[in-house]
């Protein structure tokens, strides 16, 4: 109630990147200040249900329902994020080098549609300014994700270095990583998702991972890859076969996309990628294919358009491990991941499931 009748009118009466940072300003500041985040975990977060716990990649998720990369670029509110709900979080992208991103305005609403628009162009602090908040986190009670980039200025022959670069800076603050060569607004990106390009890239990164795993002592961390909702069929097949020899440790489906279709917003002529429900199906329709091509065995983290619990578990049943929601919180507020739990554990017990895990994939059985 406090989001949607006070602080809502009032972000959506700003312009939409200076609302994005006043939500994530106040949120680092909150989480410096003495006990705020626990009352912020009190009035937002979830309780610990058995039926939602999930371990993957070596990793604990209280329940299955992230927070998708975009919105906490420089790592500045893990704690915050980490206080109101949420199972696990991804902060980035974040490149090797500060760079400013797209020129503004690069952020639109689409109200009724339920959507946004984004062309930021991976703007960050770049990864030693990220690192240096990660390393002053106080809360540890979800995984946090660092999803990695290429500077817009490198050429896509030498982007394993800036993929290289972020691990080797990064490596001992995230809890795993993701490797993003999907975001429409950097020119280029998407061509790293395909043939050669992408086998040398993916086996740049994961040597990098096993090395820094090797100077840790430790068991080397867990690596995904994020893939666009835009590729053909056979794009697909072929972008997840050598995701599959590879060796990363999963996927998350899908980034945001390019298609404009059923928008009625005057904002849909806007360039950039597309977030938010008209996402939904074709994200999910991605989940299911891939789901299906590599027969459950390389974990999915679901992300695009999911709104309710019956999207997120629309996307569990198709496949995914794991889900993420970013659009729908701008839309809906932090009350969402309660929203989205409890519903869960209602679909569960509809479907006589015990625990999410029994439901991963179910449409396929």
């Amino acid at each position: 109630m406090l989001y949607s009748s006070i602080l809502k009118p009032i972000f959506f009466k700003m312009d939409p990147e200076k609302a994005h940072h006043l939500v994530i300003d106040g949120l680092a500041t909150g989480g410096r200040i003495p006990g705020m985040t626990g009352m912020m975990h009190a009035m937002y977060g979830v309780a610990p249900s058995p039926e939602l716990k999930m371990d993957l990649f070596g990793l604990h998720f209280p329940h299955p329902v992230g927070l998708a990369a975009g919105l906490d670029k420089n790592g500045k509110a893990a704690d915050g994020f980490s206080s109101i709900g949420f199972g696990f979080a991804e902060v980035g992208t974040v490149t090797p080098k500060g760079q400013a991103g797209n020129e503004l305005p690069r952020l639109f609403r689409l109200p009724p549609d339920e959507a946004l628009i984004n062309r930021m162009g991976f703007n960050n602090e770049g990864t030693e300014a990220m690192a240096g908040r990660l390393a002053r986190r106080k809360i540890n009670r979800i995984p946090i994700a660092v999803n990695i980039g290429k500077n817009k200025v490198t050429p896509n022959e030498q982007a394993h270095e800036d993929y290289e670069a972020c691990i080797r800076t990064l490596y001992n603050y995230g809890d795993f990583f993701v490797v993003n060569i999907s975001s429409p607004n950097t020119q280029g990106l998407r061509d790293l998702q395909h043939g050669d390009e992408l086998r040398k890239l993916l086996a740049a990164v994961m040597e990098e991972m096993s090395r820094q795993g090797a100077k840790s002592g430790k068991k080397t961390k867990p690596i995904l890859v994020k893939i666009a909702p835009d590729m053909t069929g056979d794009e697909l097949e072929h972008t997840v076969n050598t995701i599959m020899e590879s060796g990363v440790s999963g996927i998350i489906a899908t980034n945001t996309t390019l298609s404009r279709e059923g928008l009625r917003h005057h904002n849909a002529g806007e360039s950039g990628g597309l977030s938010g429900k008209p996402l939904r199906d074709r994200s999910t329709e991605v989940i299911r294919a891939v789901y299906r091509q590599t027969g459950g065995q390389l974990p999915i983290i679901g992300s695009g358009g999911i709104f309710t619990a019956q999207d997120a578990y629309d996307k569990i049943r198709a496949g995914a491990s794991l889900v993420e929601i970013y659009t729908a919180l701008i839309y809906k507020g932090p009350g969402l991941l309660r929203e989205i739990t409890n519903g869960l554990k209602e679909c569960l017990r509809k479907d006589g499931y015990r625990n999410i895990a029994e439901a991963i994939g179910a449409d396929h059985r």
